[in-house]
């Protein structure tokens, strides 16, 4: 039923619009989505037009605060969507705040933004759907680095929606799951995405996308996104081909952002209510959201994230993945090759072969000596590197590699992998290899958003990455002009390295992750 009401509600917004305006992406007339009609911006130089700040759900505040996202309130008359949305609630997180465009931040944030380059509604082109990084506690929709006009310029639609953050989109509760009506609680954030999906399918006609080829996009919050979404049964038939850039719901040895029990998180939740003197959820939702924001952030921000709900994510992803039960699509997934260099090339107690040595017996125990067979520590310099490796392997690289493995051994569609090696110009940090999120700007062709020191061999990353990008989501492989042959990883085992000489090559350091792997799945 849900379905036949999807399409009922496409055909339509699509009859309303075409009504409407025939050609209403040529011109500055309006176009009518759900809640109402929306008049966009023209950046006649590029071709394209720019909407920003659509509600796609119901402003999340007063009692509609920890409910899954509510039906858009309708407007009458015509929205002017030329100025960003209000960002999500987040305090400044990874040593200050992320950049993101919107003026003001509140809990009435479900907004999303689209550039489009068609110039009529019939146009049916290919769907790029970003979901912003930030741990799941920061990041915004509007984002410099992800600008979607690149890809609007090579003919792609481009959505990006903000989801709710931290305390205010994964904070579960017994109350709230009680009166979930069985659908458990604290995955709000998650839920947000979804119904951006679903505003995408019911609407992204009138801006001549084609809601039967979208292609979800994130990188390390928005990669385990990616994968959730992949999972979930409410998403994964709304989604046509992924991109993950660094991070997936899969287990590490340390941890990482894990997926809890709903019980365990209720738990979390109990405590934070006491914490703030709240004896109900009733009171909870009478908390001005900057007093509960300024809370959180007394202990760093951190501590709520997805888990297991009963409903968006009944099992864990990985379970999913390894049934073969997720979305049988193409994938195009990979890493940096330091994601967290920075802890030891920042670090002044720099690793040893002693003190290293001494690391792998307390993470590993008896299995210490299988550790340094695949993380050697022979001198000073090999130990640093081992240990930039390590440290990096176990925060985010690992898991994205066992996502990529499960899905080119369970799905039958084709899975690309890729390594970012090209390092920040001058940095420091840089020493080992390319760290976490510095592959943004290249993916999106959007350099100029960030002042660095970028040399032509930069550029010319960026123009490869970008464009395999642009080929993915128009046709499900990477190949094409200016790009690199880059063979289908599961079928070749070949991986397409990044760098200012970018080229396929057979998969490097796979005894690393096998090692891992034996002590993850032990």
């Amino acid at each position: 039923m849900r379905d036949q009401a999807q399409r009922a509600v496409r055909i339509f917004v699509f009859l309303a619009a075409a009504l409407l305006t025939p050609l209403a992406l040529a011109a500055k007339d309006p176009v009518s989505v759900t809640g109402g009609a929306v008049q966009g911006t023209l950046a006649e130089d590029l071709g394209i037009r720019i909407y920003r700040g659509i509600p796609f759900a119901a402003p999340p505040v007063g009692e509609q605060r920890w409910r899954d996202p509510q039906p858009v309130t309708p407007w009458q008359g015509v929205r002017k969507a030329d100025t960003w949305g209000d960002r999500c609630m987040q305090g400044e997180m990874f040593g200050g705040p992320l950049v993101s465009r919107e003026q003001t931040m509140s809990e009435d944030c479900l907004y999303l933004n689209v550039w489009t380059p068609a110039k009529a509604a019939t146009e049916r082109l290919p769907v790029l759907m970003v979901f912003h990084g930030g741990g799941f506690a920061a990041g915004s929709g509007s984002e410099p680095r992800t600008d979607g006009e690149w890809f609007a310029q090579q003919g792609i639609v481009v959505v990006e929606p903000n989801y709710r953050l931290g305390l205010f989109g994964f904070m579960a509760h017994p109350e709230l799951t009680a009166e979930s009506q069985g659908r458990g609680s604290g995955n709000y954030g998650l839920l947000d995405q979804v119904a951006a999906l679903r505003w995408v399918q019911d609407n992204i006609a009138v801006f001549g996308g084609d809601p039967d080829n979208v292609t979800i996009n994130g990188e390390s919050a928005g990669s385990l996104s990616v994968s959730a979404l992949m999972a979930s049964p409410l998403s994964k038939h709304m989604v046509h081909k992924a991109i993950g850039q660094s991070g997936a719901f899969f287990p590490e040895p340390t941890g990482g952002i894990e997926l809890k029990p709903l019980a365990e998180k209720e738990q979390d939740g109990i405590r934070f209510a006491v914490s703030m003197g709240a004896e109900s959820l009733t009171d909870l939702r009478a908390i001005p959201a900057d007093k509960l924001l300024a809370a959180v952030m007394k202990t760093g921000g951190w501590g709520y994230g997805p888990g297991l709900d009963n409903h968006f994510m009944p099992q864990a992803v990985s379970a999913v993945f390894m049934a073969g039960q997720q979305a049988n699509i193409p994938l195009l997934a990979g890493w940096n090759s330091a994601e967290l260099g920075m802890s030891v090339a920042l670090n002044p107690n720099k690793p040893t072969p002693s003190s290293f040595n001494e690391n792998l017996q307390k993470q590993f125990g008896e299995r210490a000596p299988d550790a340094l067979a695949v993380y050697p520590a022979s001198n000073d310099e090999e130990t640093m590197q081992s240990a930039a490796d390590l440290a990096s392997d176990l925060f985010i690289s690992y898991a994205t590699w066992k996502w990529i493995e499960t899905h080119a051994k369970t799905a039958q569609a084709p899975v690309y992998r890729y390594r970012f090696d090209r390092t920040l110009p001058g940095d420091p940090a840089s020493r080992f290899g390319a760290l976490h999120a510095v592959e943004i700007e290249y993916a999106f062709n959007t350099l100029d958003s960030k002042q660095a020191e970028w040399q032509p061999a930069d550029h010319e990353v960026a123009e490869v990455m970008a464009a395999a990008f642009a080929n993915f989501v128009k046709t499900g492989d990477p190949n094409g002009p200016a790009v690199p042959a880059w063979p289908e990883f599961g079928k070749t085992r070949q991986v397409m390295y990044l760098d200012a000489a970018s080229k396929s090559a057979a998969e490097r350091h796979r005894e690393r992750y096998e090692f891992i792997d034996s002590v993850v799945w032990q």
